[in-house]
């Protein structure tokens, strides 16, 4: 079974393309529908459409085992911060077999829906704003 390693979490995940449920964000198999089926957290501000780019990831190893990129997906990584010759976006390239890829650290975030960090006590609550008094 192919294996996803996610950096710089250093989070790998094993998954059956043929028995893994397909979550609607992005192709199905891709490195976003691995992500959301195992737990990792992958930016997706669009749903995975190829309309943005914040499940640009950097692939470090593996770029033979993903699907070539198409026109769509090179027109949209042009806009991406940081481009390299192993960017990819999350939602467009299908894993075929064992990839490592890297998460840019401009593109983490760490707090989650809520308002909760999801580092713990890493980062603080945001403020709530505190009533003034007369008001």
């Amino acid at each position: 079974m192919p294996k996803v390693t996610f950096l710089p979490a250093n989070v790998t995940v094993e998954f059956d393309p043929e028995t893994m449920p397909y979550k609607e964000h992005g192709l199905k198999g891709s490195v976003l529908d691995i992500a959301i089926n195992c737990g990792v957290h992958l930016e997706h501000a669009c749903g995975g459409n190829c309309a943005c780019t914040t499940c640009h990831v950097v692939v470090k190893s593996g770029d033979e085992n993903l699907s070539e990129a198409e026109d769509d997906e090179l027109d949209r990584l042009d806009t991406a911060a940081d481009l390299t010759l192993h960017s990819r976006l999350g939602c467009q390239c299908i894993v075929k077999g064992d990839v490592v890829v890297e998460i840019p650290a401009w593109n983490r975030n760490y707090i989650s829906e809520g308002g909760a960090s999801i580092l713990g006590d890493a980062i603080p609550p945001p403020k709530r704003p505190s009533a003034v008094a007369g008001d």
